[in-house]
């Protein structure tokens, strides 16, 4: 299918994304306490002296834009209908309806369609708000069994009508394993943002050695379970809980390198020790980071933005500027998934991805 993202409309979960992903209201919210974390408030750490960063010298990666990246309906998954501000989706065996602010149009199909479904996510329909699901057939439980090109994992109904994926991401993991494959070496991969796992399950798939970082301990037990229903449980997978920006800076004094780094950020989060993200504010310093963790001989670095104002320009010529002297090439566009009903194309997030060649 591909990876979550929905997710993007102003704000991502902070819990369940870290860092939907998600993962996605249009104007700032209230930071919430994290759900993860016992009941006492965390003591923020001190945040770091700000990354002194200066323009790289050399000459800018070739680009290719606007890149429109998308996902059909298949058996795993698929855009059934949207519109109205609702879209209706088939999950496996489950028909579910979720708020999509990017829904301006109307709906194709007809009513008794849309009322004939599995789950509905109700209550607060901007993305930071707690809400909750109604099972107008069988009251469902937490978890159910999910597919994606052969890897089994469990979606869920989570309170932030995210389900434990994101489907459009799909692309990436297939653009992602087919560098894997070819590289005809041992590859190294970091997915900073990790979320349930889906994409780092793709990468040990294809034979890449992962390291999966996410904020979120509930995200990352997910994920953990994700890996043993897609029997996987083998395969070289680092799960660990942690700030990225932190977790990156750690990784640049101790010289480590990625051939591949995945990093799908919201536009704010908190981390597990209080630490604050700032997508505008931040996301300059972790490219540039991203950028010196890399090996000497890298495959590609993906960027994701949900859930942002801003034109994927702007991510372009941030990744383009980070990537100068690198050679190779930067692409970017947007993710959408492509309806089944009448054929329209629902956008749902922006993206950037430095590529080799």
């Amino acid at each position: 299918m591909k990876p979550s993202r929905d997710k993007r409309r102003d704000k991502r979960p902070q819990a369940d994304r870290s860092s939907p992903q998600a993962g996605r209201s249009e104007r700032p919210v209230a930071p919430r306490r994290n759900p993860d974390a016992p009941d006492a408030k965390p003591v923020p750490e001190p945040k770091a002296a700000p990354r002194v960063l200066k323009r790289r010298e050399g000459a800018l990666p070739a680009e290719r834009l606007p890149v429109i990246l998308e996902v059909s309906p298949n058996a795993d998954y698929a855009l059934l209908d949207s519109g109205e501000g609702e879209k209706l989706e088939q999950y496996g065996p489950y028909r579910i309806v979720r708020p999509e602010g990017q829904a301006i149009w109307q709906k194709a199909l007809p009513a008794k369609e849309w009322a004939n479904v599995d789950a509905v996510f109700t209550g607060d329909t901007d993305e930071e708000g707690m809400g909750r699901w109604r099972f107008p057939k069988t009251p469902l439980g937490e978890t159910w069994p999910m597919s994606h090109d052969g890897i089994s994992y469990l979606g869920r109904f989570t309170s932030f009508r995210h389900v434990g994926v994101f489907p459009e991401q799909a692309s990436h993991w297939d653009h992602m394993a087919s560098l894997i494959r070819n590289a005809g070496r041992p590859v190294k991969v970091l997915n900073l943002f990790g979320y349930t796992g889906l994409a780092s399950l793709v990468a040990a798939r294809a034979g890449a050695e992962v390291t999966h970082v996410d904020a979120s301990k509930k995200a990352i037990g997910w994920a953990r379970e994700n890996q043993l229903m897609a029997g996987l449980g083998e395969k070289p997978i680092r799960w660990i809980c942690e700030d990225a920006m932190k977790f990156a800076e750690r990784e640049e004094r101790r010289g480590n390198g990625y051939d591949i780094i995945l990093f799908d950020p919201p536009a704010y989060g908190r981390g597990p020790k209080g630490e604050v993200w700032q997508l505008f504010e931040d996301l300059p310093a972790l490219t540039d980071i991203c950028r010196s963790i890399l090996t000497p001989k890298p495959l590609a670095v993906v960027l994701t933005a949900y859930s942002i104002r801003a034109s994927f320009f702007a991510i372009h010529a941030l990744m383009r500027d980070t990537f100068a002297g690198m050679g190779g090439t930067i692409e970017s566009g947007e993710l959408i998934i492509r309806e089944k009903a009448a054929g329209r194309a629902l956008s749902t997030s922006l993206f950037s991805r430095w590529v080799a060649s």
